[in-house]
């Protein structure tokens, strides 16, 4: 028994190395691009061509991101295994898998909060370029 015990801790170690290489590439980017580009999208313009063109950028760069979460979370669901070896001393690669877990989780929910904002606010620019529109016509027939 004991013996399969320390395979079993050997094959979860193996495989929670694969797994951290993972996480690192994930966590690295979140650092170095992911925050970065979503900080950019805090102000958005003021004008709705300008809010077209930042929205664009945003769906690229939301592409990109989504892949990075969603590479984050299948590793975390490899992870899930663990629970099973309640018996095997764990307790310092689950600390490690915490503190990425919150750290994608905290991006993806950013993500996710940043993608709805720019897309209420451009449809909220696009009402008010209508209204705009509306306006100026209507001021138009009037004068005629």
């Amino acid at each position: 028994m004991l013996s399969n015990k320390r395979i079993q801790e050997l094959e979860l170690v193996m495989e929670f190395e694969k797994v951290e290489k993972c996480f690192k590439e994930v966590s690295s980017w979140i650092e170095n691009v992911g925050r970065k580009r979503l900080k950019e999208t805090i102000n958005l313009d003021d004008s709705l061509e300008m809010l077209l063109q930042t929205q664009k950028q945003f769906k690229e760069f939301d592409l990109i991101a989504s892949e990075y979460c969603r590479r984050g979370q299948e590793a975390l669901k490899k992870m899930n295994q663990w629970e099973d070896f309640s018996f095997v001393d764990v307790h310092s690669y689950r600390v490690k898998l915490q503190t990425y877990e919150d750290q994608l989780e905290e991006f993806c929910t950013q993500l996710d909060e940043t993608r709805h904002r720019v897309c209420e606010t451009v449809r909220l620019y696009e009402f008010f370029d209508k209204v705009r529109q509306g306006i100026c016509c209507t001021e138009e027939d009037v004068k005629s």
